[in-house]
């Protein structure tokens, strides 16, 4: 399996549980090596093969180059996750413009999930496999503010894309989509409490989700308990979403 983004959040925990589950697992990371490094020795001490790869989502030939670098590593390749994504609400990037964070998404997010996937058929029509993308539960419906507006956008994108990639890429390759909630990454823990209090208790499940909670449903999609799904969509978002 490949993962991308896994050097922290829900990334990291959809290589972990799935080195729990028995597979060898290819990493990505941009600038967290660190973090690349600790998820690899998370999934090492499982007992499952791990390696760590740079990867830019906004620089083509990095994109090309990451699939046989994987394939390289492990021997073969059935299962690519596009799980890595922009970070405009934290840090530096959370300062830029509306229009920077908006190209910025659109660069990695869209575009570079779109490039990656295609690649990713390349790599895994030979002998069969999986793509997971990674969208949002509320690009369905909408939600006020610029930076929803965005992300609805561009996950949108993604969820929309995925599904006539599925169709090309069929029979050979599944794809499906995972349209996380609201998850407990650096973004939920940088909310004040009532904020925080106030999305779990809109939330039928009454709590948000963990990294855990969508690792278990990529998990599910990667196995053969769903080699009768592709173009699908499951929304890890405790129901705010139906």
């Amino acid at each position: 399996m490949l993962v991308t983004g896994a050097s922290s959040g829900i990334g990291r925990a959809i290589a972990v549980a799935a080195a729990r589950a028995g597979a060898d697992v290819a990493i990505t990371y941009r600038e967290n090596q660190e973090g690349a490094r600790q998820t690899e020795r998370e999934i090492a001490g499982l007992g499952r093969r791990a390696v760590a790869i740079h990867l830019d989502l906004a620089d083509d030939q990095s994109v090309r180059d990451v699939g046989p670098a994987a394939r390289a590593a492990l021997g073969h390749l059935d299962v690519w996750v596009n799980n890595a994504g922009a970070d405009i609400l934290t840090g530096s990037a959370a300062d830029r413009t509306p229009v920077e964070r908006l190209d910025l998404l659109l660069a990695i997010d869209l575009r570079g999930t779109i490039v990656a996937s295609w690649h990713a058929v390349d790599v895994l029509r030979d002998r069969g496999g999986v793509i997971i993308n990674m969208s949002w539960d509320h690009a369905l419906t909408g939600m006020g503010g610029r930076n929803p507006e965005m992300f609805a956008a561009v996950k949108g994108g993604v969820l929309a894309f995925s599904k006539s990639l599925a169709r090309s890429a069929a029979p050979r390759v599944r794809v499906n989509v995972l349209a996380p909630g609201w998850i407990e990454t650096a973004f939920g823990s940088g909310l004040d409490e009532a904020h925080h209090r106030a999305i779990a208790d809109s939330t039928p499940l009454k709590r948000w989700g963990t990294p855990d909670d969508v690792a278990g449903a990529a998990v599910f999609l990667a196995s053969p308990a769903a080699s009768f799904l592709t173009g699908q969509t499951i929304f890890v978002g405790g129901g705010a979403v139906m």
